[in-house]
């Protein structure tokens, strides 16, 4: 079959009303209107999936061959076999998704234990940096020499880091350990991404997708209620420990069950040594993407915040940034097998997704971030209490996360839950900037719920669309792609925020802080959260209010960046999954 990509030279949002797609009732005529795909639901049409004239989306029609083996799952693998291996997975998004939802609840307490709450975006930034600027390359590696070893590296790395974290003896080494624990995180959650994508039929991933999305939102939810108090009972490096087993077990098991053939395997199946392979990976993009990324963090971090927004060190930071950024894009345009695929990401749906994924999570990041600190600083909630409060927003992450992947196996229809998703977002997040320091905290957990909830929904679909409009060669590097915006928006959703925050918090403490102590008061808030409860009533309240105040331009700017991904799928056209088969 000819290699088709569908609608490489669509703008990302098309000025074409007729490329809105519409609703369940008149979606056969959509489709065969205006070209997008029909997967045929008799059975015996299977082999090509379509039906005759239609264009296909490569995922679907590549992978006939593979859902022809007595087995349902693809590269011959078993069933048993299957589980014990999707089992793993599974277990490692829970343990992956814990291990974030405790840094949200706990950073404050981490940070007040070495005094360092000034510092508290490096706890998440170093480790979304390197979590994000290594996917794309440890999926590029996978491609060559298999899945095997980049995983259990991976697992490994995971593990060694995270115990690193609970021993850490300074601020300094517990952030180093971090940004070593995002790599091993970063390729375990890609590699079990593409592993998903190597085993499972596509027209039946949205109902194991649902299945990641129930164990990555009950480790959301583990970790918001239990973070906290293990913070108050045994003690922060006790988050970490507990980790340990479970991650023992995992890499146990994906050393018997793990089959060493999955993968593409270029460096055996080509001319080239692996030595060649190497030289070809896009080692200068991945250097120029970190440089990029880690200079733009660096200098948004300090700037206002420990340094003067025109101290040297700040501004030669931005110049750094924007210059590998511009370096950036000129390698990419050349690379044999680039880090970034630019030409995938400027064509519809993949680049309009890839995009709206990016902004979302800058929107939701700057949420999940920063309502801990609302709830410790304005409602004066313990750790154990605003941890607890992020367990209804993460138990509608699992639970719309789960319906989504049901539904998109029942419906075959990706895009109502994108569009649904992203608005119900968007409506959370504007809720949460109307917050004041007299409001209910059932209210404020009311209002968290819809920016959690929708990501369940716009999420998971993103993922099956942009795999489905992919040909099977490109399907890994578009999955860890769409992983990577997902990553770079939340390193720069908790960046931006922290930046904001702590600018606004300086100028509000300034000017609200009365007394003739007054210098005093505003470095130990900054300082540490916990200091505020140490105050007598009048500055406490004077302090709440700049917390607050602060907080919101923080919730403004996720507005802003939620509307951007809204208007982003708006127009697009998704591919319908086979809808028949299963």
């Amino acid at each position: 079959m000819a290699d088709y990509r569908p609608d490489e030279r669509t703008p990302l949002i098309s000025n074409q009303s007729s490329s809105v797609l519409q609703t369940a009732d008149d979606a056969e005529d959509c489709n065969r209107d205006e070209g997008l795909p029909r997967v045929n639901s008799h059975p015996s049409d299977y082999g090509t999936g379509l039906s005759p004239g239609a264009q296909s989306f490569p995922a679907l029609a590549e992978e006939e061959e593979d859902t022809r083996s007595k087995s349902p799952y693809l590269n011959g693998v078993s069933v048993t076999r299957f589980w014990l291996i999707y089992g793993g997975v599974l277990l490692q998004y829970f343990v992956a998704s814990f291990d974030s939802t405790i840094m949200a609840s706990s950073h404050p307490v981490i940070t007040s234990y070495f005094h360092s709450s000034n510092s508290a975006s490096w706890l998440s930034t170093v480790f979304m940096l390197t979590s994000t600027a290594f996917q794309p390359l440890l999926a590029r590696v996978s491609d060559t020499i298999g899945r095997r070893p980049v995983y259990l590296f991976s697992l490994v790395m995971f593990m060694v880091t995270t115990a690193w974290c609970g021993l850490a003896q300074s601020i300094g080494s517990f952030i180093a350990a971090r940004a070593f624990c995002g790599l091993g995180a970063g390729g375990v959650l890609s590699m079990g991404s593409i592993l998903s994508n190597d085993l499972v039929p596509l027209e039946i991933r949205g109902t194991y997708q649902a299945y990641i999305n129930l164990f990555y939102g009950c480790g959301l939810a583990c970790g918001a209620a239990f973070g906290g108090y293990l913070c108050d009972t045994l003690g922060w490096r006790w988050m970490f420990g507990v980790q340990i087993p479970s991650q023992i077990l995992i890499l146990v098991a994906a050393c018997f069950t793990m089959p060493s053939s999955l993968g593409p395997h270029l460096a055996k199946h080509s001319n080239k040594t692996v030595g060649q392979h190497i030289k070809s990976f896009d080692l200068a993009g991945s250097f120029l993407l970190t440089t990029t990324v880690a200079s733009m963090i660096l200098g948004l971090n300090l700037g206002g915040n420990v340094l003067a927004w025109l101290h040297p060190f700040v501004i030669i930071s931005l110049v750094v940034s924007c210059i590998a950024g511009t370096m950036l894009i000129w390698v990419e345009s050349k690379a044999e097998r680039p880090v970034l695929p630019l030409s995938m990401l400027f064509t519809s749906p993949r680049g309009n997704l890839v995009f709206s994924n990016f902004f979302s999570n800058i929107g939701s990041n700057t949420i999940i971030f920063n309502a801990p600190l609302f709830f410790q600083a304005v409602k004066l909630d313990s750790p154990s209490q605003s941890g607890l409060r992020l367990t209804a927003p993460m138990i509608a992450t699992m639970l719309t996360g789960v319906g989504s992947g049901f539904i998109m196996t029942w419906t075959g229809r990706t895009k109502p839950l994108i569009i649904c998703g992203t608005l119900l977002t968007l409506s959370g997040t504007i809720a949460l900037s109307c917050m004041w320091d007299g409001i209910p905290v059932w209210l404020a957990t009311v209002f968290a719920v819809p920016v959690n909830g929708g990501l369940g929904f716009s999420f998971p679909a993103s993922t099956l669309t942009v795999i489905a409009a992919s040909t099977k060669v490109d399907q890994a590097v578009m999955s860890s792609t769409l992983s990577l915006a997902r990553s770079l928006g939340s390193v720069f959703g908790v960046a931006i925020s922290s930046l904001i925050v702590q600018n606004a918090l300086s100028v509000d403490l300034e000017r609200l802080v009365t007394g003739p102590n007054k210098d005093e008061i505003i470095q130990r808030v900054r300082k540490s959260v916990r200091a505020i409860f140490e105050l007598t009533p009048k500055h406490q309240t004077e302090v709440i209010h700049a917390y607050e105040h602060s907080l919101r331009f923080a919730f403004l700017s996720a507005v802003a960046a939620l509307v951007v991904a809204t208007v982003l799928v708006l127009r697009i056209r998704t591919p319908r999954l086979n809808k028949g088969k299963n």
